[in-house]
């Protein structure tokens, strides 16, 4: 077998993705980005990436929202709608969960994504405190290459770090 034959390569790959794998249910979701990362890029000291968060957070909690929530919406062949489901048990207060509810069936979309398809990619920034809570900016892009659309949704986190409006206008 020569160093060049696929047959070559494959316990690597596989070594890679199994890591991946340990790393992603082992440590949860912030960082499952991370764990992607490195078993889809090759890895360069000067590219890797970083995912960190602190408990008690608002930007962290609601990175770590939606980030499991896109990657249960995301799966196009198998959706986990349970999951999607749990989270936004989880994350939303029963008030603003009804509220968005309505909101859906208005508009025929998902209401924390304000759209009717799943992000290729998202970030999320600290907007600072307001009033009894604290906003977040979550900016959403549609599409890939030259076809993409940036979405940003103002996400407000209040008492007890449950995600209580999701608008895409600042209350600020």
């Amino acid at each position: 077998m020569n160093k060049k034959s696929p047959a070559h390569r494959r316990p690597g790959r596989r070594a890679a993705v199994a890591a991946g794998l340990v790393l992603a249910v082992g440590l949860g979701v912030s960082t499952q980005v991370s764990a992607q990362a490195s078993v889809h890029a090759p890895a360069k000291a000067s590219t890797a990436q970083s995912v960190s968060g602190r408990s008690g957070q608002a930007v962290t909690r609601v990175a770590d929202f939606y980030g499991a929530y896109i990657d249960a919406k995301g799966d196009y062949t198998d959706p986990d709608v349970t999951l999607a489901t749990a989270l936004r048990k989880h994350y939303l207060t029963p008030d603003f969960a009804k509220r968005l509810a309505a909101w859906e069936r208005k508009n025929e979309a998902d209401g924390v994504l304000r759209a009717q398809n799943v992000p290729a990619q998202w970030t999320v920034t600290d907007n600072g405190t307001v009033g009894n809570g604290h906003e977040v900016i979550v900016t959403l892009t549609f599409g890939s290459g030259e076809t993409t659309q940036k979405t940003k949704l103002f996400v407000l986190v209040e008492r007890y770090n449950h995600i209580v409006d999701i608008d895409t206008t600042s209350t600020r």
